[in-house]
């Protein structure tokens, strides 16, 4: 038969492991911030629930009976139990350990990389587990602990933290600018294929700022569309047309001579990177200093 265990019996069975630590009811009472008749009521109380004797009493001496002996070092056990619990609970909060679950797009895996690998050197006891999902992950049952994402949000029940503002351009591969020239202005882009990063045969629209202009709002549209902004970019790289790339993304292409800046003098409105987590307050360390890992580094990125 199961003991019928209550929160009221676990207090009395710390209290009986104090008193027998203590060496009386007064020396417990003093250690628990209790009156020593409130301790010992606790005691008569635990002996009442179990039907049996915990401890010898006399006018002199205090001394468990050889079942209170045994149940003693039971509830020692037990709080030496909660204590270690406690314990870790600190370390979790104060060093980051175990393992971080991270969600991410699939175009983000770089960024990624470079963010968090400094944080494994510097903490040996994490371990991460990585989820490069272009799909909108469900954080909750798939116990996830951080996702980033790029772009407008519509979780409302997640909390979302604003890591940086990318700023996004224009890109395409050099052969495609040299077999089909390339838009002088805003109008010119309706005429050019722009490769949609989002539903399948979903048009959409570009609108870009220039000092002193207004704005130019341009409708876009092109022969691939998809939700994989590597599967894009590497058809972008292929002159499958022109595409939005983060500022990041772009730099080191253009650098390296593989794309071309399209429109340079016109700008995008920035798109926003979040982090989400389920909860807002009482973050473990180890989500705690991977937000700011991320941060910094897109910081840096962005600079």
């Amino acid at each position: 038969m199961k003991p019928n265990f209550t929160i009221d019996r676990l207090k009395r069975m710390a209290v009986f492991a104090q008193v027998v630590e203590a060496g009386s009811m007064s020396g417990a009472a003093r250690s628990l911030g209790m009156t020593t008749s409130a301790v010992s009521q606790q005691i008569r109380q635990l002996e009442a629930e179990i039907g049996l004797v915990l401890l010898h009493r006399s006018t002199r001496r205090l001394s468990t009976t050889e079942v209170g002996q045994a149940y003693y070092e039971d509830c020692t056990a037990m709080l030496q139990a909660a204590h270690t619990a406690e314990q870790r609970l600190s370390d979790m909060r104060d060093e980051p350990r175990g393992e971080l679950r991270v969600a991410f797009p699939v175009g983000f895996s770089g960024h990624m990389a470079a963010a968090m690998a400094p944080l494994l050197r510097a903490h040996p006891r994490l371990s991460l587990r990585l989820f490069a999902e272009d799909r909108r992950v469900d954080l909750i049952a798939e116990r996830i602990d951080l996702a980033i994402r790029i772009g407008t949000l519509t979780d409302s029940t997640l909390i979302a933290r604003r890591l940086a503002e990318w700023p996004h351009m224009l890109v395409a591969s050099a052969a495609f600018a040299q077999e089909h020239g390339l838009p002088q202005a805003p109008e010119e882009l309706s005429r050019y294929p722009v490769l949609n990063l989002n539903v399948m045969n979903q048009t959409e629209f570009i609108e870009l700022h220039r000092q002193g202009e207004p704005a130019r709002r341009v409708r876009i549209s092109g022969p691939v569309a998809g939700n994989s902004f590597i599967a894009l970019q590497q058809m972008m790289l292929h002159g499958a047309g022109i595409m939005r790339v983060p500022g990041p993304d772009a730099a080191p292409l253009i650098d390296a001579g593989f794309a071309v800046p399209v429109l340079p003098e016109w700008a995008m409105a920035p798109m926003g990177v979040y982090a989400l987590t389920v909860q807002r307050d009482s973050q473990p360390a180890k989500v705690r200093l991977a937000i700011a890992a991320i941060r910094d580094y897109l910081d840096k990125a962005a600079g």
